[in-house]
Parts: structure tokens; C-alpha cells; sequence
């Protein structure tokens, strides 16, 4: 069922629309600044794009072991990719960007890549786009959004610019990945901005982790990469 979040206070005041979880739904910039701010919605994921129609969207949905797990094992995978091709990387989870007046997010990881990696964030405030670069890859982990971050998410992503989306089907055991490209995007099977790193890889590992625990993936892993 979806849920009817209490509007957060302004001034002393209510806003007087009560804000819809799990769904996009229209709202201002200030309003969406307002539920990044609501100590109410700290365990919330938040969205917002101006470009779009429905422009917000507050996700409550709990996280699920099987959604947990894959997060866990792609982090693993690529930093171990990223380590043994000696390529700069830093990656970020769950963590929130804002473009003001125009973008937020809070994807479920996020890496800078390259020359970018020196450039990443370090606070503890959310990240401002107007003052720092953006991720050069972004990932969902799609347990139960799968129609809305291939929809809504990349559209948003590909506006935010950054080079690289990937989306992992939970259920399905799938990665969709894109190059993001001038005024659109494209699906890939090999990473560029990872030199190469083949998604069908990637996927033989979630495959496996559903066999085989996380350290003996690892190993695969070690294996395929070495």
C-alpha cells in the first residue's frame, strides 16, 4: 500500500499537501529540500527532477537480504576490478547529490572513476553538484523499482550527466547498463569507463552468489580478473 507521508513544517507551518511515498509525484525544489531536511525521512531514499512532469520521489520501501546482498557483491566486484587494473575509483553508498533548482538523488552506489576519483566528495553534508563533480558511474540495485529506475531514474541520470547507469534486476539476475550519451542513452555490454569490464561477467557472478557464499564468489572473482 502506498504510504501518506506527514508534511514537514516550514516557518511554523504545514505545507498543506500531504506528500505520496513510493511514486513521483509533483513538488517544488523547496518541498523537496524540506523532506531532505525532515529528520522523519532520514532512512528515506529521495529523488527529484525538474525536466520531468512528476518530479519527486520519496522511497520508503525497506531493503530486502537479496537486494542487500547484490549492493554488497557489485561494490566488491568492481573495487576488486578497479584494484587489480590499477584504476582509480572511489565508490560511495547511499550517498545524496543535489543540483539545486533542478536534480537530487540518492543512488544505491556510486563511483568516481579515473582522474575523477581524486575529486570526490569528503563530508558528511549532501553532495552539491554545483561545487563538486558528478559520479562518473551510477548504480541502482532493483528489487522492486526495476520499471522506474530503467524509466524515470535514467532519465533523470542521463540530465545529471553522468557517463555510465547501470541498473541490477534482483529478481531476474540481470544488469542493464548504459552509456550515457548527448540528449540520451544507449545499452552496453562492456563498461568504458571500467576498460572494458564485461557486464555478462558481472552477472555470472550474482548468478553464482546464489549458490555460493560471497567469499567463494570472491575467489571467482580473483580468478576471471587475474
Amino acid at each position: 500500500m502506498t504510504a501518506i507521508a506527514t508534511p514537514p513544517l516550514k516557518n511554523q507551518e504545514s505545507i498543506s499537501q500531504p506528500f505520496v511515498t513510493d511514486q513521483w509525484i509533483s513538488a517544488t525544489w523547496d518541498e523537496f529540500v524540506q523532506i531532505l531536511e525532515n529528520p522523519q525521512y532520514v532512512d528515506s531514499r529521495c529523488y527529484y527532477d525538474k525536466n520531468q512532469i512528476r518530479q519527486m520521489r520519496i522511497e520508503t520501501m525497506p531493503v530486502g537480504s537479496e537486494h542487500a546482498d547484490d549492493n554488497t557483491l557489485i561494490i566488491f566486484a568492481i573495487s576488486l576490478y578497479c584494484t587489480l587494473a590499477t584504476i582509480p575509483a572511489r565508490g560511495l553508498t547511499n550517498c545524496s547529490y543535489t543540483k539545486t533548482g533542478f536534480q537530487g538523488c540518492q543512488p544505491d552506489i556510486s563511483y568516481y572513476i579515473d582522474e575523477s576519483a581524486s575529486l570526490a566528495p569528503r563530508s558528511n553534508s549532501v553532495v552539491n553538484l554545483d561545487e563538486f563533480a558528478v559520479p562518473n558511474l551510477v548504480i541502482e540495485i532493483s528489487s522492486s523499482t526495476l520499471n522506474d529506475d530503467l524509466g524515470k531514474k535514467r532519465l533523470l541520470y542521463e540530465q545529471l550527466g553522468t557517463s555510465e547507469y547501470w541498473v541490477v534486476d534482483v529478481q531476474e539476475v540481470k544488469i542493464f547498463a548504459f552509456e550515457m550519451l548527448s540528449g540520451g542513452s544507449r545499452q552496453i555490454t562492456e563498461s568504458k569507463l571500467l576498460g572494458g569490464l564485461a557486464i555478462a561477467d558481472l552477472e555470472a557472478a550474482l548468478k553464482l552468489s546464489r549458490e555460493k557464499s560471497q567469499s567463494e564468489v570472491g575467489a571467482w572473482l580473483i580468478q576471471k580478473y587475474s
